[in-house]
């Protein structure tokens, strides 16, 4: 199984050109994913996709691939023009559940800040159902973006600790609903790997299963590559930095074979980062810190 993340920055490059096309195709090159998961995604936000349906055009640039695009916001002008944004997910891999989780936005009437979500889709692999939760946090406000972590965390905690499989009919609410304990966490999660923020996920010790860094998993504590901030020096002033992540629960780390990010395009502010995961379980695999 493999899944590519990226914040694809409404599909502009540092090039100025907003070109969804290259995106799509930069992100097969990278990786022949079964599962894409996108950040900053628009439709009718003129400013940012010049008036188009960006999820629709996601879609038909990936046939064969089923597509779920949640905003996180959705607002109605006056005119009745429907204006959303947020992240989508599209999967080759059966999908079996689909939720989105508005996440917490604290004093959102103070400082410059909006709406956050978590989408979540859970697939079908071989090993079982996984939810991939694809996110996008608060870049603005610290206290924002940790009421959003506590917030996943807990949807985590839920779900492992009382994982559901479907029980009858697919036509019936009560019935058909899938809560798999198994996660893949990712997406634009603007915060440093060095900052307190990146330990609140993969150091947290909840009850059920907890996420863990799969980078760390993989490749240890050794270097790691920079997400954003290698192209783009206008927003990235501070030069190259680390804020994209996927965290994998911890019963799938013995799963997780490789781990990389695609440093080589420009075609957003962000870089692509991609997983693979082995059908079977290759290794069995403790914390680089746990001696």
């Amino acid at each position: 199984m493999r899944l590519l993340t990226w914040n694809i920055q409404c599909g502009k490059g540092c090039d100025g050109v907003t070109d969804l096309a290259r995106i799509v195709r930069i992100a097969r090159e990278t990786c022949d994913a079964d599962v894409f998961c996108f950040q900053e995604v628009s439709t009718s936000f003129s400013r940012h996709d010049g008036g188009s349906d960006q999820s629709a055009k996601l879609a038909a640039l990936l046939p064969g691939y089923m597509p779920v695009f949640r905003p996180a916001i959705e607002t109605v002008d006056r005119t009745g023009g429907l204006h959303r944004f947020g992240n989508m997910t599209l999967s080759r891999l059966p999908v079996v559940q689909i939720s989105n989780h508005i996440l917490p936005w604290p004093r959102a009437g103070t400082g410059r800040s909006m709406r956050r979500h978590a989408l979540e889709v859970t697939v079908e692999a071989a090993f079982g159902p996984v939810r991939i939760v694809n996110t996008h946090l608060e870049y603005h406000s610290v206290a924002q973006r940790e009421a959003q972590i506590v917030r996943l965390l807990e949807l985590q905690e839920d779900a492992s600790t009382s994982p559901k499989a479907p029980t009858g009919a697919p036509d019936e609410p009560y019935e058909s609903q899938t809560v798999a304990a198994s996660s893949l966490m990712c997406g634009d999660f603007n915060f440093d790997v060095t900052e307190p923020q990146h330990a609140m996920i993969d150091r947290s010790s909840r009850s059920g299963l907890n996420y863990r860094d799969a980078w760390s998993v993989v490749r240890g504590g050794g270097q790691r590559s920079p997400t954003c901030g290698l192209y783009d020096h206008v927003q990235w002033t501070a030069g190259p930095d680390c804020r994209d992540f996927i965290f994998a629960t911890e019963d799938l780390a013995g799963r997780l074979s490789k781990i990389d990010v695609n440093g080589q395009t420009d075609a957003s502010d962000h870089q692509p980062v991609w997983i693979e995961l082995a059908d079977n379980m290759q290794v069995q695999r403790t914390r680089p810190d746990s001696g």
